[in-house]
């Protein structure tokens, strides 16, 4: 890829995007494109096509979306569908009508099957039912990679779909009622710490698998596809291992060093029992995860730390 060339990051203040912003940086990529909401609101098609009419973007990182765990997809199903369904149809067209070189598009895991056979393969796809506690948010993302198949084989264009495992690491949102497991456990950990409390409680029975890929790899194979030769298909980007949610519960408490007991709510929502992607597509062009899990949570609770921590009350007693 010529350094020069013209990237825009959709979703930049996000995890992923600012993932990808510092990545691009460090690679020397010196015209790296971002625009705040309040400047382009990417559910407007015609404020989006006129910046691709201005900007004469090269390369697109869709990485803007509408995210939460379980709760904020149980209870907001209609704002999941509608704003990434709106974000995926405007930038997709926009970058065919004029004419980017190429476009990575970026999904989730939960676009597969719940009853998936383990690990993942890309071609499971649409193969059986979604899981319900994020089907919304699943089928727009199913939406957004056929728009790019449908792109590529009418009109010739380079829009290439990433499809993560779940992520974690610097900028991820740490909202218990919005975000998802792990920087949600990091928030839980801390304050039950600080409140000297002796135990933590956790949503589910514990039993459910599942893997965490660090945002920063996730950017590494982002650019990775970038700078190849590939020009369409669909990759799963994850780390091929996984672990349960009372190993994850177990390995953040030891890192915020929290020595409560772990309680598990099982009258809560456990959602798809397991979900371990098989990378190996990616892993066959020579590009694999590097950042182990308890080094990635330690790095990112320091950035929990800095950003988002506050102290929190003690417990009362009765």
């Amino acid at each position: 890829m010529d350094k020069n060339a013209r990237i825009f990051v959709a979703g930049h203040r996000g995890m992923v995007g600012s993932a990808l912003v510092r990545h691009l940086a460090d690679a020397g990529y010196r015209n790296i494109v971002t625009r705040t909401k309040a400047h382009l609101d990417l559910i407007d098609q015609g404020g989006v096509n006129l910046f691709f009419e201005e900007e004469h973007i090269d390369v697109v990182f869709l990485a803007a979306a509408r995210v939460g765990g379980i709760l904020a997809n149980s209870t907001m199903p209609a704002s999941f569908i509608y704003e990434n369904l709106a974000i995926e149809t405007n930038v997709i067209h926009a970058a065919c009508r004029l004419s980017v070189s190429k476009l990575i598009f970026f999904g989730s895991s939960c676009i597969y099957p719940k009853a998936c056979p383990q690990p993942i393969r890309e071609e499971y796809l649409l193969t059986s039912a979604l899981e319900p506690t994020n089907e919304a948010y699943a089928i727009a993302k199913i939406a957004g990679l056929k728009l790019c198949e449908s792109y590529n084989r009418q009109y010739g264009t380079k829009f290439v779909s990433l499809m993560p495992t779940n992520l974690y690491g610097p900028n991820d949102n740490y909202d218990l009622q919005s975000s998802h497991v792990l920087p949600a456990l990091i928030r839980k950990a801390h304050e039950a710490k600080l409140r000297r409390e002796s135990a933590l409680c956790v949503w589910g029975s514990g039993t459910p698998r599942r893997e965490f890929l660090h945002v920063d790899d996730l950017a590494a194979a982002a650019a990775f596809l970038m700078e190849s030769d590939v020009g369409e298909g669909l990759f799963n980007v994850g780390v091929g291992e996984d672990l349960t949610i009372r190993e994850l519960a177990q390995t953040v408490c030891r890192v915020v060093g929290f020595e409560g007991e772990l309680v598990f709510d099982a009258t809560k929502p456990d959602g798809t029992p397991r979900k371990l992607l098989d990378v190996s597509k990616l892993a066959a062009m020579g590009w694999r995860a590097s950042i182990p899990l308890e080094e990635g949570i330690r790095a990112t609770y320091e950035d929990f730390l800095a950003r988002e921590a506050t102290p929190a009350p003690r417990a009362v007693a009765a």
